[in-house]
């Protein structure tokens, strides 16, 4: 079955949230921006700045340059996570619920079009030689693997391969660098599974600790970092075996959950939802090395081209917050949709 883009349009309707425990600051929203801390540098980027409202099923486009939310972009049914098309030119926007993904040009932020058929599609990734793309069904316990294919003009077509039957609440995936295998955590049943691209078949699965959520491979493609959102420790696995060997646990903070990399091919940030930190984590010795503040419930993040700026979804605040990594401190928070989710922008430092 092939799918290919239709011509933009608006979908509506809400979603009751799933995430049990975690209560929803519903603030009010202002038209302007928190204001920023005394003394701290103003980044400043002519890209926007893209945050995905689970609950209001838009996007937030943000003013690169003012920090003010400048419009809403409708999408389906619980958008969640964000991806950029091989060919750069396409934001590929996952609504789980609507069985969509929504195309957003990454430097205008005008709808490009609407990917149908695409089955509860909770996160989304393309391997690095382009020709394949992946998304985990949270809500329907299913691994999609699709090929992909740049359209000349731009973005992508892409074919379902096979439908692989998952343990419980599929979550979030990661491919190696040649483009050969594929890690997704089962969050509700505490595991991993490794699927080998070209036969679509599982290689492995394996038990890990409470509530797996993203999970990071490093550079090399060694060794496998899983965190752990019903606990507060990063696992990390050696994954260069027939089977995984679980080699560390890494204290970070309650609710490890979502990963952003540093830019050096060192280090990696893990937002901690519970705990209200991110983590920096030295990939060579495994080791946290710096911890910065992130209230409300800090999820999927970004790290601007200044090198220092964090910019993370304040899940339970209904704020995207900036961090200056520096100065260890909050400079701005910018008031935005409900359970914001996915964050991105073009004007980012590298992603490994």
């Amino acid at each position: 079955m092939t799918f290919v883009y239709r011509a933009a349009r608006q979908v509506s309707g809400g979603w009751r949230s799933t995430l049990a425990g975690a209560a929803l600051c519903l603030l009010t929203l202002t038209s302007g921006a928190a204001p920023q801390a005394a003394g701290t540098p103003r980044p400043t980027s002519p890209a926007p700045i893209f945050a995905l409202n689970s609950l209001d099923a838009t996007i937030s486009v943000i003013d690169g340059s003012t920090f003010r939310e400048v419009s809403r972009i409708p999408t389906g049914k619980e958008p969640h996570h964000l991806y950029l098309s091989p060919d750069e030119r396409s934001l590929l926007v996952a609504n789980a619920r609507s069985n969509t993904i929504t195309m957003v040009d990454p430097r205008t932020g005008v709808v490009q079009g609407v990917l149908e058929n695409i089955i509860d599609p909770y996160q989304l990734r393309f391997s690095p030689d382009m020709k394949w793309f992946v998304t985990a069904a949270n809500r329907l316990d299913h691994v999609d693997i699709y090929r992909s294919v740049n359209r000349p003009g731009g973005g992508v077509d892409v074919t379902l391969l096979k439908r692989i039957p998952a343990a419980k609440t599929p979550s979030h995936i990661a491919i190696d660098s040649r483009s050969s295998v594929t890690y997704v955590s089962m969050q509700d049943s505490n595991e991993l599974v490794a699927i080998d691209l070209a036969t679509q078949a599982v290689r492995w699965k394996t038990t890990v600790g409470m509530m797996p959520a993203d999970v990071y491979l490093t550079p090399d493609d060694r060794l496998l970092l899983v965190a752990l959102t019903g606990d507060r420790f990063v696992e990390v696995y050696d994954v260069s075996g027939p089977r995984p060997v679980l080699r560390k646990r890494i204290l970070t903070g309650d609710g490890a959950h979502a990963f952003r990399a540093w830019g050096d091919r060192r280090h990696v940030l893990v937002s901690n939802r519970v705990a209200n930190t991110i983590s920096k984590i030295d990939m060579r010795t495994m080791e946290v090395v710096a911890e910065y503040p992130a209230p409300g419930g800090p999820d999927c993040m970004d790290l601007m081209s200044d090198g220092r700026t964090i910019l993370v979804t304040s899940r339970w605040a209904r704020k995207v917050t900036f961090i200056d990594t520096v100065e260890k401190q909050v400079i701005r928070q910018v008031p935005v949709g409900r359970s914001p989710h996915g964050v991105w922008t073009l004007d980012h430092a590298p992603r490994q």
